[in-house]
């Protein structure tokens, strides 16, 4: 048996010589003088003539002073994030119901006329947030427009404390891998959690007495015990008013501290875990106490001016089938039914709010009303149909798909953009990385399929079947979804490993940096790729690294590639395989992927926000002063539910009328140009063509740079650990993604003490 093949491998340019080379896969289908190829040349002589002009010395004071308005901004976010936490951590005690709520705060909006206890919670609790949203917005918006050459040149510098609470503490276990800044956060929460429960018990306890629970028919116990449902309840409360926040994706919160909402799912999940504890603790409670008082009828009353016993019953049942199918083994193996069944949240948040009534849910809808906005513009986005360009079938299974974009929309590398294909299902929205980068390819967007489960294995025998593939392929997206900034940047050293389809985000990173050198003069950091595949031809994702145009690797950028390939011992010597390429003819239909808010979406969306709560809350005012006041007199006599179901309708309308607003007004002024884009494309003839690494006869190919920086390693797995401790500079930036096992193991070095130069990012698929 021969044993583990290792070595470098390269192409000679010779005419009429056929050279034997790797198995990676790639083909130029498109012709030479293509019109994208065109437009990326013209592309580059604009940014380099662009490029002479910015500045290659010390920000502008222009930059300057927005850096100054950026951080008076953060200041003031932290200030109101901290007066919510501290109002949470009042709550419970006895200064904010005698000192601060019965005196000042109901004295003040509890008898106004116009909201009512309404005003109450929406003050303290909501208009803190939105306000906060808005600021996110703004920040996010300067943000925006810094020049990437500033960027690049803030080099990581900070060392000692700061390094260490941004390195992985804990690697295995129920977390996940959790930086120490992380732990402490949530330490944190829980001890906030802690402290509201001990501070309820701690002022409810003392109040109960033999005496007064005799006065209610009860013992001692059993009054005690529903003291402590209700106070449960209430602590479940705080983790459900931070439970959206993570999940939004087009959220003005998460950027603002570096985050994006793939890498705060797992936020989602702690908090999700907690508050179904603490309702599920204070159902069981209360059907202990209904028992024991023999008043188990009370869980099926529906109080007219009260709490409704069965809409929390019914809010609970929705949590715990949500919570069910999180279990992770149901998750991997039956992922529909956890996709579907988290639909549930609609019915779990409406009955939530039957509940506990409309205004008591304000202490705890801020963020499912950022989330509310969010998904409304998902939604109207995703009823637009996509131009969709070209499938490129690869050997590995997998599928490359290339929509046309408007060419005004900018994404960072690593960002998501989520499809879905109604003759495939309707229903099911999945995410993919984005390959393609909007600085190199201005009116083109690549993701990649690896066939892994039901949807991607149905679309990939759609498209790979020898039949008649129908000229149009219907395609919705939401997104692109990513970071604000390209942080690898100010790394001398950029180390990429990945495990199978893990390599997607990293494509869309080279190529980013490709077009970094062609259109300025920064510093490209060093490239190491690690990339372990289980078969040959499974390489064949090495070959969207660079994009169709026939585009070359660039001598600035210093890469190295090395491929391991683990189940085979030797390269094959089979026929080469083809790549089959796809065109799609273009429906009138069809639009170029856009931003839904347009360029200045950040300024849209912090518009939306404040209308639609302006908007609420005159409609709210007008409504109950002249309509619900007369009738309830600030006694309660309304009916509860027709209330809450009255406000929430209000609520859905305003936030609707002004997404929609926004959304018209954007397409009305940008999409013009996009229309005429899709309809002046020709589509070439479906084409195969042969791997780029077999055996070919080759005078010219752009992908020879690519080729002679690759090693390829047969039978092995890479030893990430001398890989990563070898590697030079000051600060080296680790990226990884792939399976579980491989992420947890180049955080445990990372965060081994070894060496203090690596700084660790996981990129892991968690939607």
């Amino acid at each position: 048996m021969p044993g583990p093949c290792t070595g470098k491998y390269f192409i000679k340019f010779r005419t009429k010589h056929f050279i034997i080379t790797n198995y990676l896969i790639y083909t130029h289908s498109f012709s030479s003088h293509s019109p994208q190829q065109q437009s990326i040349k013209i592309k580059r002589e604009e940014d380099m003539d662009n490029s002479e002009k910015v500045s290659a010395t010390s920000p502008s004071s222009r930059d300057e002073f927005k850096d100054v308005i950026k951080g008076l901004i953060k200041l003031l976010m932290l200030v109101i994030f901290l007066g919510i936490i501290f109002i949470w951590a009042l709550m419970p005690t006895m200064v904010y119901r005698t000192k601060w709520l019965n005196p000042v705060m109901r004295t003040e909006f509890g008898t106004s006329t116009y909201f009512g206890a309404i005003g109450l919670t929406f003050f303290m609790f909501m208009f803190p947030m939105v306000l906060m949203a808005c600021l996110g917005c703004l920040y996010l918006h300067l943000k925006k427009q810094k020049n990437t050459n500033h960027l690049a040149r803030e080099k990581i510098t900070d060392g000692g404390v700061f390094a260490a609470m941004k390195r992985p503490m804990l690697v295995k276990g129920p977390l996940g891998i959790v930086s120490a800044t992380e732990l402490i956060l949530l330490a944190m929460f829980v001890a906030l959690l802690l402290w509201n429960f001990f501070m309820y018990m701690r002022n409810a306890f003392p109040t109960i007495t033999p005496q007064s629970a005799a006065k209610h028919h009860q013992k001692l116990w059993q009054a005690r015990l529903e003291a402590m449902a209700v106070r449960i309840g209430l602590v479940g409360n705080c983790c459900l008013a931070f439970l959206f926040i993570p999940v939004v994706r087009g959220s003005s919160l998460l950027p603002v501290v570096g985050l994006t909402s793939e890498s705060s799912i797992k936020y989602h999940i702690w908090l999700g875990h907690m508050l179904m504890t603490l309702f599920t603790a204070h159902g069981l409670c209360f059907i202990v106490y209904w028992a024991s008082m023999h008043e188990i009828s009370q869980m099926v009353s529906w109080g007219k001016t009260e709490m409704s016993n069965v809409a929390g019953e019914i809010t609970l049942l929705s949590g715990l089938v949500m919570w069910a199918t999180t279990y992770p083994s149901i998750r991997r193996r039956f992922f529909e039914v956890f996709f579907y069944s988290h639909y549930l949240y609609i019915v779990f948040m409406l009955f939530y709010v039957l509940h506990v009534g409309v205004a008591f849910c304000f202490i705890t809808f801020p963020g499912f009303y950022i989330f509310m906005v969010d998904r409304f513009l998902r939604f109207l986005q995703s009823r637009d149909n996509i131009r969709l360009s070209s499938a490129r079938v690869l050997p590995s299974d997998t599928v490359e798909l290339t929509f046309f974009k408007n060419k005004g929309l900018v994404y960072n590398p690593t960002s998501i953009l989520f499809v879905n294909i109604p003759s495939i299902s309707k229903l099911q929205w999945h995410p993919f990385s984005i390959t393609s980068s909007s600085n190199l390819e201005a009116d083109k967007l690549s993701i990649v399929i690896k066939s892994e489960g039901k949807w991607s294995t149905k679309l990939y025998e759609m498209l790979s079947s020898s039949d008649h593939i129908d000229s149009s392929l219907s395609v919705s997206v939401e997104g692109p979804y990513g970071p604000t900034s390209i942080d690898f940047l100010r790394h001398e050293s950029l180390v990429m490993v990945s495990g199978g389809s893990g390599i997607t985000p990293f494509i869309s990173v080279i190529r980013d940096l490709i077009a970094i050198t062609q259109t300025t003069s920064c510093e490209i950091p060093k490239i190491t790729l690690i990339c372990a595949f289980k078969n040959a031809s499974d390489i064949a994702m090495l070959d969207l690294i660079l994009p169709t145009s026939g585009l070359q690797l660039s001598t600035d950028l210093n890469i190295q590639i090395e491929a391991f390939i683990t189940k085979e011992k030797e390269p094959r010597n089979e026929e080469t395989q083809k790549i089959r390429t796809i065109w799609f003819k273009p429906n009138l239909s069809d639009q170029p992927i856009s931003a839904i808010l347009g360029p200045n979406s950040w300024l849209c969306l912090a518009a939306i926000l404040a209308s639609s709560t302006l908007i609420f809350m005159i409609i709210i005012g007008v409504m109950t002063r002249y309509y619900i006041y007369p009738i309830d007199q600030n006694k309660n006599k309304y009916n509860a539910a027709s209330r809450s179901i009255l406000y929430l309708l209000v609520l859905c309308v305003s936030i609707m009328v002004t997404s929609s607003a926004a959304v018209l007004w954007n397409k009305k002024k940008y999409n013009v140009e996009s229309s005429k884009q899709v309809q002046t494309v020709d589509v070439p003839s479906p084409t195969f063509s042969p791997s780029s690494w077999a055996y070919r006869e080759i005078e010219s190919n752009p992908q020879e740079s690519l080729v002679q920086c690759t090693n390829l390693h047969f039978g092995e797995r890479p030893d990430l650990k001398k890989i990563l401790l070898e590697t030079k500079g000051s600060s080296v930036g680790v990226m990884v993604c792939g399976p579980k096992k491989m992420r947890q193991k180049v955080a445990k070095i990372c965060s081994s003490g070894l060496a203090e130069n690596l700084h660790f990012e996981s990129i892991s698929f968690s939607w």
